[in-house]
């Protein structure tokens, strides 16, 4: 464990990619088997489940600290992680424990979620006042959420390749999938090459650039393929052995949860794995991004969901072909092979993104500027002869997305911010303008933002908000709606569990409008309008 928080604590004190890959590696080459399988599960977020609820945490170390728990409450908020918080406030009032291994704290986590809330307690309050500082705030990141420090999957599997000697890529491939790290060991999950364990694994996915430069930077035209993005859950559909697996792009198999796919199990060829975009797919046309979260997170489905959203599969590549690894090849031939395996498939179920006819660039910014009348979100780029890479690489996919919608909007409601920004309001809520029964102008709350002001500006509203705050409703403050902002999403449905009745899809700020005045801000007419 002691191992274990000093490699946290040196990833979380440098930006430096290359300082990060070398204390993993140097942290592979040395640590226990089991304890690197639980630091590889832990930053590819497969931690175990919380054993002990918030609430629970914050009064159990209120109480170690000998503080009232409002007090706790306004450090937490000021601090903006609990983890940190409990570690700053709880003192270390006994000799350290003994050391004991990162994995041994792991097997602790999961038996405790069982026990009862006086074991659950009396075992934190002895590790919380014999761990020192830094090793108390690791110990409680372990039972309460991810570690914030800048590592990826790709760059934890770069100094996994360095500490073994493995291929980057192949590592890529063995971490992907439905392992448990209480019960696989490093050899199996690293080490070992195992051909049947592979049916059910997907391949690691590749990700697109957001376009910057012009088309014409690109090169020829001929040289490239296109093709509309569409706004849904990525995933790899795979069919081996005769069974269906789907896989999100999180890395999670979800086959259970879009039995639709059941049907394909008699129709698409063994071996066979599809990419593309889970979408929802009502009454012959693709639905919302709202109406596909109806699908999300749901552990069983009923009928009458399957009924009021059902969902297929757009794919737009080919990764595996006739039970061969076509991902060297060129785009363009794995798309033949695509457009050849999908041939006579049920398109409410499973069905090809279409390629979009150009010559010239010019031809395709008038496609990009129609992609909304089709549900999609812009343009995927893909050059004709680039291989299906793996993670995020530059030169040969990119996607061009549309310019966000965007409103003007006046801000009502404000939180303080977390990490650097924990002493600043800069979590924001924002209203519109509508009429209410007695035809009265009020402004109605219709989405969040925290994001999109420079360090400066956020400095000015913050001053602005501790200056004209209405009322305090613990962490959130109302305040005097004076200042007007620009609110860009990337699109819209109608919601009844919103209070506006619109959900606004990855909604942040572009501007503040200091031009304008609060009168002069857009309705929730103006907003319902936009709504395709």
């Amino acid at each position: 464990m002691r191992d274990f928080a000093r490699l946290i604590k040196r990833l979380d004190t440098t930006n430096k990619t290359t300082v990060k890959v070398q204390a993993l590696a140097d942290y592979f080459q040395s640590a226990a088997d089991q304890d690197k399988v639980w630091t590889i599960a832990l930053l590819s977020h497969r931690r175990p489940s919380r054993p002990v609820n918030t609430t629970l945490l914050r009064t159990y170390a209120a109480e170690l600290a000998k503080i009232d728990l409002w007090l706790f409450e306004d450090s937490y908020h000021i601090v903006g992680d609990l983890a940190e918080t409990i570690a700053l406030v709880v003192p270390q009032i006994q000799e350290v424990l003994e050391a004991k291994s990162l994995t041994a704290y792991l097997e602790d986590i999961i038996w405790l979620k069982k026990q009862e809330d006086e074991v659950k307690k009396a075992y934190l309050q002895k590790h919380w006042s014999g761990l020192p500082y830094y090793e108390r705030f690791v110990f409680t990141k372990l039972l309460t959420g991810g570690f914030r420090i800048g590592v990826s999957q790709k760059l934890m599997t770069k100094a996994l390749a360095k500490a073994t000697d493995l291929d980057e890529d192949v590592l890529a491939y063995k971490l992907m999938g439905n392992w448990d790290p209480a019960t696989i060991s490093f050899q199996d999950l690293v080490l070992a090459e195992k051909a049947g364990d592979s049916d059910s694994k997907p391949y690691p996915f590749y990700l697109a650039y957001a376009l910057e430069d012009s088309l014409e930077d690109l090169g020829a035209a001929a040289d490239w393929s296109a093709e509309y993005k569409w706004d849904g859950i990525r995933a790899q559909l795979i069919k081996r052995n005769g069974q269906i697996f789907l896989w999100t792009r999180g890395e999670e198999l979800v086959t259970d949860r879009y039995p639709e796919f059941e049907v394909l199990k008699e129709t698409l060829p063994d071996g066979t794995v599809l990419d593309g975009e889970l979408l929802p797919w009502i009454e012959g046309d693709i639905g919302s991004f709202n109406d596909l979260q109806k699908r999300i997170g749901r552990r069983t489905v009923s009928k009458n969901i399957l009924k009021q959203v059902p969902v297929m599969l757009r794919a737009y590549d080919l990764l595996e072909y006739k039970g061969e690894d076509i991902r060297h090849l060129a785009f363009e031939q794995r798309r033949a092979y695509l457009e050849e395996t999908l041939k006579g498939q049920a398109e409410d179920v499973l069905s090809i993104s279409a390629s979009l006819p150009f010559e010239q660039w010019g031809t395709l910014a008038n496609a990009r500027a129609k992609a909304r009348l089709v549900k999609s979100e812009g343009l995927m780029l893909k050059r004709k002869d680039a291989p299906y890479r793996v993670g995020r690489k530059k030169g040969d996919w990119w996607k061009w997305k549309l310019d966000p919608l965007s409103i003007d909007a006046v801000l009502t409601y404000a939180m303080r911010g977390h990490g650097r920004r924990s002493n600043l309001f800069t979590d924001y809520t924002f209203g519109l303008w509508t009429e209410n029964d007695a035809g009265e102008r009020i402004l109605v709350t219709f989405a969040k933002a925290y994001s999109g002001l420079t360090d400066a500006e956020f400095k000015q509203v913050d001053k602005y908000i501790k200056n004209n705050t209405i009322e305090r409703f613990g962490p959130v403050r109302s305040v005097v709606p004076h200042l007007v902002f620009e609110i860009g999403f990337e699109g819209l449905a109608l919601s009844s569990r919103h209070k506006s009745g619109v959900a606004t899809r990855f909604p942040r700020i572009l501007r503040w409008r200091t031009d304008k005045t609060i009168q002069e801000a857009n309705s929730l007419d103006d907003l319902k309008k936009m709504i395709p």
